[in-house]
């Protein structure tokens, strides 16, 4: 009897569904890319932008397997600054004219810690680097009015801006250049996947 009860549950276990990862959508009005950066060696400029969209993969048994492809939109670089965010904008900085976008494309993760390490190719100014974003274990899945599904997570990273070709700059008279090469970036992203009835 034991080896048929045995035999019968393996068969069940066999048969049953693997677990796959669950893909979301990022929901570019409750997310945001937010940077800083030192101004002449004494302060930090922050900035954001909006419109960040794509998609996520992510298995909370399995979180080493987490996959991100995000897209954000450079014209909407905003630092409370109307003058700044102009210049931001032109063939100096971002040259949004020309590279209206920036992406990020993972091609591993791993476990570290509390957090996942995820590496990938960002792309912003038209170059190509290797990122690691430091990414916080997504929250919980929970439930919105539509009956659909809800995650969010925050990342880090830095990076040097002139390794991506953004290599304006002016002299400080003291000392110094006005823009640091450091940018610090946060990304807060509230993802999504429809319901069931959907």
């Amino acid at each position: 009897m034991t080896h048929l009860k045995t035999s019968l549950l393996a068969g069940l276990l066999a048969a049953a569904p693997a677990l796959q990862a669950a893909e979301y959508s990022i929901d570019s009005y409750h997310s945001k890319a937010q940077f800083a950066v030192r101004h002449m060696m004494i302060s930090n400029v922050r900035g954001e932008f909006s419109k960040v969209k794509g998609s996520i993969s992510y298995d909370e048994t399995k979180p080493q397997d987490l996959t991100i492809d995000a897209t954000i939109d450079t014209t909407t670089v905003n630092t409370s600054e109307p003058k700044r965010d102009e210049h931001l904008r032109s063939a100096d900085f971002l040259d949004t004219a020309r590279f209206p976008a920036m992406t990020f494309k993972s091609k591993s993760a791993r476990l570290s810690g509390g957090v996942i390490l995820v590496t990938g190719d960002l792309t912003l100014h038209g170059v190509t680097r290797q990122v690691v974003l430091t990414v916080e274990k997504p929250s919980a899945e929970l439930k919105d009015a539509k009956g659909g599904a809800r995650r969010g997570a925050s990342a880090t990273a830095k990076i040097s801006r002139k390794e991506f070709g953004l290599t304006w700059n002016m002299a400080v008279e003291a000392g110094g250049v006005a823009v640091g090469d450091e940018v610090s970036i946060q990304i807060d992203i509230e993802a999504t996947r429809p319901g069931p009835q959907s």
